[in-house]
């Protein structure tokens, strides 16, 4: 997320933080607990975040669990919100446990965000950014059907009740080194609506 945040901050005049967290390690709600405190830390009156790929179910999860933050919007790139047929197919390998950890079955396998963030939906703008590169390590697992970015089906990214929703043309990890990309989330925070022709 190192680009995207200097790309916020350099073009777009956001103040940008970067939150790390265990998510091999950590169980998703003891990662959303620590997101809580990071934005509690960050002492602003309105806290934007831009997630990629599991960090933007753990964004939801974190409101989900603490509906006091404060206002701001939220950006998911290529987050499987609806569940991941790849996670679904990996949580059952035994030999997949040190792979995918304990953040991702608990946001995506047992129960996705459609599923868990319904008030999350009603209370904050959500955007989602899906690709359409299919370059990434989910096609080695499993087969997908109709456009992904290699990892996340563009039909795993649609939330119900969000607030807009952008298909572009980016791989999973392209994503995070896309300028478009970076100015279509920009776009979002700013205005809660993705920039379009």
């Amino acid at each position: 997320m190192y680009l995207v945040k200097r790309r916020f901050e350099r073009e777009h005049g956001f103040r940008a933080a970067l939150f790390d967290y265990p998510s091999v390690r950590g169980a998703l709600d003891d990662n959303a607990a620590a997101l809580a405190d990071f934005v509690r830390a960050q002492d602003a009156p309105r806290i934007h975040i831009v997630g990629h790929s599991l960090g933007g179910v753990l964004a939801m999860r974190m409101y989900a669990n603490y509906p006091d933050m404060p206002p701001g919007r939220i950006v998911c790139l290529g987050s499987p919100l609806t569940g991941s047929r790849a996670a679904r197919i990996l949580a059952a390998k035994e030999w997949a446990e040190d792979i995918i950890g304990k953040s991702l079955p608990d946001g995506v396998v047992v129960g996705s965000a459609s599923e868990w963030a319904q008030r999350v939906v009603g209370e904050r703008d959500i955007g989602v950014i899906a690709g359409t590169v299919p370059v990434g390590l989910g096609r080695f697992v499993t087969r997908f059907e109709g456009p992904n970015d290699g990892t996340v089906a563009v039909s795993e990214t649609r939330l119900p009740g969000a607030r807009d929703h952008l298909v572009m043309r980016a791989s999973h990890q392209g994503m995070l080194l896309s300028a478009d990309v970076a100015d279509q989330a920009a776009a979002f925070l700013k205005r809660g609506e993705f920039l379009r022709d």
